[in-house]
């Protein structure tokens, strides 16, 4: 019994301590609530580092361009008179899943500066695409919006790594 409380109480402690490690983080964001709200639905964010943090972060900028790309695909069957702004916005959001993630996630890992960069151009990507449609006619200005928003916390907390 006495094994049990003390297991228990480790992983409160370890919950706890990562609870705190998110919470100083975000603090130090442009954005503490939505810093919150993405590293705390990542259950990897209860036991991670910095590093590990910014990671996670990634992980989001890469599910929100995948959905985007959804979306342009979607809207290439509604907004045919959009189709070349559409093509941008297509490309553009492959660079950032396929390319900007990916040099993101090894720049992390070895030269945090790279991280930035990468995730710097994530945001300047979703803003050139958004700025390709006619005013009021795009279909992504949500998404668009979230992912600026998403690589402005990603860019504060790759940052605390230099």
């Amino acid at each position: 019994m006495k094994m049990i409380k003390m297991m228990i109480m480790a992983m409160v402690v370890g919950v706890a301590m990562g609870s705190s490690i998110v919470d100083m983080t975000c603090k130090q964001t442009p954005d503490y609530t939505l810093c919150l709200s993405l590293l705390r639905s990542d259950p990897r964010s209860s036991s991670a580092d910095t590093v590990g943090l910014a990671l996670i972060l990634v992980d989001k900028i890469k599910a929100l361009g995948t959905e985007t790309l959804g979306r342009i695909n979607e809207a290439y069957k509604t907004k045919t008179m959009l189709k070349r702004a559409l093509d941008e916005c297509n490309l553009r959001y492959k660079t950032i899943v396929d390319v900007n993630v990916h040099t993101a996630i090894i720049a992390i890992k070895g030269n945090p500066k790279f991280a930035e960069d990468a995730v710097v151009d994530s945001g300047v990507e979703a803003s050139v695409c958004e700025g390709g449609f006619p005013k009021g006619q795009s279909p992504l200005t949500e998404l668009t919006q979230r992912m600026d928003k998403i690589c402005d916390v990603t860019r504060a907390i790759v940052r605390m790594l230099l």
